[in-house]
């Protein structure tokens, strides 16, 4: 009907009832949205509808321009060459048009008027400078001359930003418009002020300096009265945010953190631990900031936050005694804020030592006379909180257990508290009281070697892995200057301070690693940064723990420390002394002491002799390029875990340089990439490239494989990328 009906709408945009002409050009409109194809044979009428005089024609002509353009690239570009001019001239007529009644709204000639040229010439104008630069002068006269003390003037200026935003690059123009919405944040009605921060979000993309000017005025709209100005505030505040202006901006946002209302503290806090974790200029100043928000809303702080923080204490070794200082006063000063109260009893359990002797004084720091008693008081006032949940009371008996050793004129009533929890309703607090009740009891010759400090964590695997673990939407890494990294200690404390929801434990460092602090160190993508992973403190860890190897055993005795069957505390096993897997003797039967009992004899598993089945090779991926072949192993005994050679052959008449392969998998996978045998391709497929990947799938016969793959690598010096995804994998992996 519409395509029917189509030419004789065409003949009515040239009737002489300027009423007739209206409506046509209105059916017109919904004509092209019908049948776009007919968007052409309405070109040249609307162009005449441009020129003409009466204000109901004009607007509805000019709406009918602003859809062809957006429909028809051909009406586009007609109109930029033929109407621009044209149409800047109508507009400066409006704006400088004597007083009409008929089009008279608040003084302002005819608003609805300016706002369609307004948008019609920010379609025109964008991404073609000569059009940009035809309107400029009239964009400034609308900008200066129309009055905002009125609700039309300030739609016309609203619109007028809109356009001076969207052309072609004007710096001063820019300047203009981002100080027009700085005088709305002024107004006082709410919803003038809610859609300026809706634009200087974006006006902080082009000219993020400008938007600077009004840090003051953004900040107080963080304080209003009304929610949804609030959080758009603080949304623009976190943009405004870089190295140069952290500290003051921090400063303001903590401050109000104490004074803000309960239903608006979670989201301000999220924005201020973000921003610290982002921009901290050093560590100090990092742990400084950090507790004040753990002190003023440490309730509303999540479990990824504390881990950051205590991964950044462990590798700050200068500030240690500092760090467990300025929590011990916190603690004294705020002990209901759960996620204070985890940070505080794992410094202490650590660091109590120097807490009591006040070892590393800083200059900016008064001396504190806390006595062995009056750390473990603080310790035990965690256990009896009612508020406080199974892991801060685990953490808490942990520290118990560390104070012991490192007080030993407090043995004995640290002793008292622990078995306290024998008979406890919540079988991980027994189970953990009755086992350490028994290294107190039975087993002191070994107590100072089972709770050493923790080994340093290496605070660049741990943001790499965090940020890999939620590839799905951006996150935030810890920029703070790296730690000196120290050997990992005989004794790895097993801590958790992650959520009841962590995932069950596999054979992989990474895992071990989440278990340990409840960090999530999900493997990175890309094979440098596994790599780096590996050679930081895994491999250590594996030998130190023989953890998911049941063939690497030492010839010296073992001690089986917890065998705990919740997923969070995992069975840890520790050796005398550190080897490398290929510095281990052959297997032997090795006596373990039992925690509970005596010596026990413990022989290793029977080794599985049968052979892994065979799955068949798969081309996992090809485009015009490339091509990857994937063949799969298991390893015999362990069904969970996968070897997967992958092989790269290059398609192209040109060879490829700076080759990297990236993957990335869902949580119930663990994923672990060896270094390419080379990061060149040849051309033409005569030679290939080999990586070696590793997947552990946790949910083994439940969950099927699948990853997400990124190929990065130089063609005649250009940069390419490829990326698919992998889920025809052979059944049973």
């Amino acid at each position: 009907m519409a395509r029917d009906l189509a030419p004789e709408v065409e003949r009515l945009l040239q009737f002489r009832d300027p009423n007739i002409r209206k409506k046509a050009a209105l059916c017109s409109i919904r004509i092209i949205k019908k049948v776009p194809d007919l968007a052409e044979n309405f070109i040249n009428p609307t162009a005449s509808l441009l020129k003409e005089k009466h204000h109901g024609v004009l607007i509805t002509g000019i709406q009918l321009c602003t859809d062809l353009c957006k429909i028809s690239p051909e009406a586009l570009e007609h109109f930029r060459k033929k109407c621009t001019e044209g149409l800047v001239k109508t507009l400066k007529d409006v704006v400088n048009s004597p007083y009409a009644p008929e089009y008279d709204i608040a003084g302002i000639t005819d608003p609805f008027l300016h706002i369609r040229l307004l948008r019609l010439l920010r379609v025109l104008g964008q991404g073609d400078a000569y059009a940009s630069d035809c309107m400029n002068d009239i964009l400034a006269q609308v900008a200066t001359k129309t009055e905002s003390n009125k609700n039309a003037g300030n739609a016309i200026l609203y619109e007028c930003v809109e356009t001076i935003m969207s052309i072609e690059d004007n710096g001063g123009l820019r300047v203009l418009a981002i100080n027009i919405l700085g005088r709305f944040l002024s107004n006082r009605d709410n919803n003038i002020r809610y859609v300026a921060l809706n634009m200087l979000t974006k006006a902080i993309i082009v000219d993020a300096q400008a938007v600077q000017r009004h840090r003051t005025t953004i900040l107080e709209c963080v304080k209003d009265s009304d929610a949804s100005i609030r959080k758009r505030a603080l949304e623009l505040v976190y943009l405004l945010v870089n190295e140069t202006n952290v500290k003051p901006l921090t400063k303001e946002l903590i401050d109000y953190l104490e004074v803000s209302e309960q239903d608006f503290k979670g989201d301000l806090t999220a924005k201020i631990c973000s921003i610290v974790e982002k921009f901290s200029p050093d560590k100090i100043w990092y742990i400084d900031q950090m507790l004040k928000v753990l002190s003023q809303a440490g309730n509303f702080v999540k479990g990824e936050v504390c881990n950051a923080l205590i991964v950044v204490i462990s590798n700050a070794p200068d500030l240690h005694g500092y760090t467990v200082r300025a929590l011990y006063r916190a603690f004294q000063a705020s002990s209901e804020q759960e996620s204070l109260v985890r940070v505080a009893v794992w410094c202490i359990g650590e660091y109590g030592d120097l807490l009591i002797n006040n070892t590393g004084m800083l200059n900016i720091e008064d001396p504190l006379m806390v006595t062995e008693s009056e750390a473990v008081d603080v310790v035990e006032t965690a256990m009896k909180r009612h508020s406080s949940d199974l892991t801060t009371k685990s953490m808490a008996l942990i520290a118990l257990l560390k104070l012991s050793s490192r007080f030993p004129s407090c043995s004995e009533r640290i002793r008292e508290i622990i078995i306290q929890h024998k008979g406890n309703f919540v079988l991980e607090l027994q189970q953990r009281s009755i086992e350490f009740n028994s290294i107190l009891e039975k087993h002191k010759d070994i107590r100072s070697a089972l709770v050493e400090r923790i080994p340093v964590l290496d605070e660049a695997t741990f943001s790499g892995r965090k940020a890999s673990s939620v590839s799905a939407s951006p996150a935030s890494s810890l920029k703070v200057p790296n730690g000196t990294a120290k050997p990992a200690s005989p004794l790895v404390d097993l801590l958790d301070l992650s959520s009841d929801d962590t995932p069950a434990p596999s054979s992989s460092t990474g895992d071990f690693l989440q278990d340990l602090l409840g960090v999530d160190l999900a493997p990175s993508s890309g094979p440098s940064s596994t790599n780096q992973a590996t050679k930081t403190g895994a491999d250590a860890l594996l030998d130190l723990l023989s953890i998911g190897s049941a063939s690497v055993q030492s010839s010296s005795p073992g001690i089986d420390i917890f065998s705990l069957g919740q997923d969070k505390f995992p069975p840890v096993t520790t050796f005398d002394g550190l080897a490398s897997p290929s510095s281990l003797p052959a297997p032997v039967a090795a006596p373990i002491l039992d925690l509970l009992g005596g010596l026990i004899s413990s022989p290793l598993p029977p080794e599985n002799n049968g052979t892994s089945p065979a799955y068949p090779s798969i081309v996992a991926f090809e485009s015009s390029n490339l091509r990857i072949n994937f063949s799969f192993s298991k390893p015999p005994g362990n069904p969970q875990a996968t070897e997967i050679q992958a092989t790269f052959s290059n398609l192209s008449q040109n060879d490829y340089a700076d080759f990297i392969f990236q993957a990335a998998v869902p949580k119930f996978l663990q994923l672990h990439l060896e270094p390419a045998s080379s990061n060149s391709l040849p051309a033409g497929g005569k030679e290939t490239v080999k990586q070696t990947l590793r997947v552990t799938n946790s949910q083994h016969g439940k969950k099927s494989l699948v990853m997400r793959i990124r190929i990065a690598y130089k063609m005649n010096g250009k940069d390419m990328l490829e990326e698919g995804q992998i889920n025809r994998f052979p059944h049973g992996l």
